[in-house]
């Protein structure tokens, strides 16, 4: 079981809270590893659904973020993930990563240099979070003497989103890890994994940190119909994400990146999908394996190893559709079946 990575569910702001409820308990009775709350700008918060979660639940850990610095102040993240713990029973973490920018600029926010906001953020949380006292004045944020009035448990992680150098080097630094988003490529997230490590490595942090990683996930019997599924999943991203690699170097990279799928492909399946075209037609099965888990439960193992490979800690999966419990439950059963074949 070495060759896999540990498997867990994403949920976001788009579900209710009691459809988080609902995947929590199937990942929980899966013998899935996490839960990530994944908090959108304007859609719902993720706290309510979180704290429902650590009530339903008993073994998942309850894991949310990415939370944006810009809209919460390190240390209200601190109280609020202090007593997730709390009522969690120990299961919590947190990750921050800078948001999208068109968002922050709704909140007429600025965001163009996010580094800063992103160490002071660490430092405050981090500080908070090992029971310290906090004195940081800093570029964007600052905290004076400030402490939790309650007792909490001293080894909350707190990962940091990114796939910009200097952000995966302060993740690194400071961080307990790395979060890798949605549309990377295997390749690409290896090349930030290492990145993150060597940073690590030269700041004397004695763990290696970890890798999580965002990704759509389809899985059926039917091979062909989970792929299909994938390609729509995907679809609803490639356009924005594509978007995005015409702004960002790091963007296009992490599309690029060892998919044998070249810049005009791209170009031209993105303008088709904007256009409406369906995603499971205009998409060929180069851009579901490489981003996406997907087919039966097997072939989705064999893709999650892929990415242990390149040293991705676990795979945080998406599923969506009505049938999303039961695929939840075939990709535990499936690991169940690989714990007993490496034995």
């Amino acid at each position: 079981m070495n060759d896999l990575p540990k498997i867990s569910i994403r949920v976001d702001g788009s579900m209710t809270p009691q459809e988080c409820v609902e995947l929590a308990r199937a990942a929980d009775e899966a013998g899935l590893t996490s839960v990530w709350f994944a908090e959108n700008a304007f859609a719902r918060g993720i706290l309510p659904a979180a704290a429902a979660c650590a009530v339903a639940t008993k073994h998942v850990q309850i894991s949310a973020g990415v939370f944006n610095p810009y809209s919460r102040h390190p240390t209200m993240m601190a109280m609020e993930i202090g007593a997730l713990d709390e009522l969690s029973d120990g299961r919590a973490s947190i990750s921050i990563g800078a948001g999208i920018m068109s968002a922050t600029e709704k909140m007429a926010l600025n965001a163009d240099k996010p580094l800063p906001a992103l160490r002071d953020t660490l430092m405050i949380l981090g500080g908070l979070l090992a029971g310290r006292e906090v004195e940081h004045v800093g570029a964007f944020f600052s905290a004076k003497k400030v402490k939790l009035d309650y007792a909490i448990r001293k080894e909350i992680p707190v990962y940091l989103a990114g796939r910009g150098n200097l952000t995966v080097k302060l993740a690194g630094e400071a961080a307990s890890g790395l979060i890798v988003s949605n549309m990377c490529s295997a390749k690409f997230a290896g090349k930030v994994a290492a990145l993150m490590r060597t940073s690590r490595s030269a700041a004397g942090r004695k763990s290696p940190g970890k890798v999580i990683q965002y990704m759509p996930a389809s899985v059926s019997a039917e091979s062909l119909k989970a792929k299909d599924a994938a390609k729509r999943m995907i679809g609803e991203m490639l356009p924005r994400f594509w978007s995005l690699g015409q702004k960002l170097d790091s963007a296009k990279e992490a599309l690029l990146a060892g998919t044998n799928i070249s810049e005009p492909e791209f170009s031209g399946v993105a303008a088709r999908i904007r256009s409406g075209e369906d995603p499971a037609s205009v998409l060929d099965d180069r851009f579901a394996t490489a981003f996406s888990v997907c087919g039966t439960p097997d072939e989705c193992l064999a893709l999650a190893k892929i990415y242990k490979a390149n040293g991705v800690d676990a795979l945080a999966l998406t599923f969506g559709g009505s049938n999303a419990k039961d695929e939840i439950k075939a990709i535990g059963e499936a690991l169940v079946r690989a714990r007993g074949a490496a034995r």
